[in-house]
């Protein structure tokens, strides 16, 4: 048959043009695409280097901020405590009556100087967590591509503080 005999011609044919085909894919995809995706990876990496950086520095800020809330927690501490024995030296000088009316003033005081440590506790406390929520926000919109609402973002912040 006629046909059978021109198939080892035809096979030879198609075989040399399949590896002329294949060897021009092969160099095309070396030579055209692989530049491109190693510089996309590289600049990938890049931009989730620069990211942590930035973590880092938020991070670095935060605890700008907690050291600031501490030495001011510190602060007010060192002034009520300063207060209470100034006080208590007043009233020991004096007489029964003013001892009296010097523990309610006291009281006050140092009531009011717990409030502004509250205050000054709850104010850098709040500022850490808008810091920490911002920072994580950013975070997951850098590395994970998603964005996060801001209320979820504090409320994970603040679970992770609190809980």
């Amino acid at each position: 048959m006629p046909q059978i005999n021109q198939l080892a011609a035809v096979a030879y044919s198609q075989f040399f043009w399949l590896l002329l085909v294949l060897a021009i894919i092969y160099f095309g995809i070396g030579h055209g695409l692989l530049p491109r995706i190693q510089s996309t990876v590289d600049a990938r990496d890049r931009r989730v280097a620069d990211d942590l950086a930035a973590a880092q520095s938020a991070r670095t800020g935060a605890d700008e901020i907690e050291s600031d809330y501490r030495s001011r927690m510190d602060a007010g501490r060192a002034e009520a405590m300063k207060l209470v024995q100034e006080s208590k030296a007043a009233s020991a000088r004096t007489g029964e009556e003013k001892m009296r009316a010097a523990a309610g003033e006291i009281a006050a005081r140092t009531e009011a100087a717990e409030a502004r440590i509250r205050a000054a506790s709850d104010a850098a406390l709040a500022e850490i967590e808008a810091v920490a929520a911002e920072a994580a926000q950013d975070m997951v919109q850098r590395l994970a591509g998603l964005k996060v609402s801001p209320e979820k973002a504090a409320r994970a912040v603040k679970a992770a503080l609190h809980g």
